[in-house]
């Protein structure tokens, strides 16, 4: 971590403020203290203690479920996909949260792309920005339906059985932004935690109203759209530093597990918005596998309920889904 400041203090309100770098990602957490607590040393120190313990989960994420660093518990995991392993908790507990999301979704959030993300040469931490990288390799040919994927979970030994070699990548900055909240939660009532283009706006702000998330223009310049957002987690996939191209073909890294292929056909970038950070994570990607002409339906049928989702074409024109138009408190189209 690189340390705890304290931010715009007055005698009313202070933001004390924490930053780190994980997950190949700017990872920045903000705490908002109200009335007598920004006089009251303990409150301070309680602050910038519950910083400490939440900006912690990110390198421990990383640690753990990287599949970059081939000593991780993940790639260890990975290297012996038939047999059992014995994991630690947090990649024992990010395994079955991607094995639940594989369910919920009925398999079109699939970890095993890890095998095409590969062929396709994505095999470093590093961003793929449009232009940039330039593969020259044959693209890979079209694959047969997947067989489901049968993991096995030993929770008494933390023990996973993969079957096939995964990639968390998917699903890991959702998890560890839910667990910086809730190391939050015990000690702070305002607060929020972004970790590129994932966050989790806790009650209110520093204007006292709901914090404001803006939404990323996919082709550069300045946001295309601005969320009030309170006690929910913002999500967006966006192919806009990832994506390259491989034997003239331009590639990017959101791979639908039904054609093996980069997926989202005329799509740039979808945002989420929902009450829980991994789960927006993977809704986020599902939705926008779905491509423009049929993301609206795939809203519409989310599995717990309609997803509120903003979506931006190749056009660059700006579209929601009913349930996210309450968010919206500005859009620029």
């Amino acid at each position: 971590m690189d340390g705890t400041q304290v931010l715009d203090g007055d005698v009313e309100t202070a933001q004390v403020l924490a930053r780190t770098r994980a997950m190949a990602t700017d990872v920045s957490v903000r705490v908002v203290m109200r009335g007598r607590a920004v006089a009251d040393s303990r409150a301070v120190t309680a602050a910038h203690a519950a910083l400490g313990a939440a900006v912690a989960v990110f390198a421990e994420v990383e640690k753990e479920c990287t599949r970059f660093d081939p000593t991780s518990s993940l790639m260890r995991a990975n290297a012996n996909p038939s047999g059992w392993v014995r994991v630690p908790p947090t990649c024992y507990l990010s395994l079955v949260e991607a094995w639940a999301a594989y369910r919920r979704t009925g398999g079109l959030f699939d970890p095993r792309v890890l095998r095409e993300l590969l062929e396709l040469g994505y095999d470093r931490s590093l961003p793929f920005a449009a232009g940039e990288v330039r593969i020259e390799r044959a693209t890979p040919d079209p694959r047969a339906p997947r067989a489901p994927w049968t993991p096995g979970f030993r929770p008494l030994t933390d023990e996973v059985h993969l079957d096939e070699p995964v990639d968390l990548g998917g699903i890991g900055k959702g998890l560890a932004v839910r667990w910086c909240r809730d190391r939050l939660w015990t000690a702070c009532d305002d607060f929020l935690v972004e970790a590129g283009g994932d966050c989790y706006c806790a009650g209110r702000g520093p204007g006292n109203e709901a914090w404001s998330v803006g939404v990323e223009d996919p082709l550069g310049g300045d946001s295309l759209a601005v969320l009030a957002v309170s006690d929910r987690a913002c999500t967006t996939s966006s192919i806009r530093l990832r994506r390259w191209q491989v034997g003239g073909r331009p590639v990017h890294h959101l791979i639908d597990p039904r054609t093996g292929a980069p997926g989202g056909a005329g799509l740039l970038s979808v945002t989420v918005v929902d009450d829980d950070p991994a789960k927006a994570e993977v809704a986020s990607k599902t939705l926008f596998l779905a491509g423009a002409d049929a993301i609206s339906d795939a809203c519409a049928q989310a599995p717990d309920s309609p997803a509120a989702a903003l979506w931006v074409s190749e056009d660059g024109s700006v579209h929601t889904s009913p349930a996210m138009d309450p968010y919206v408190i500005w859009r620029s189209r």
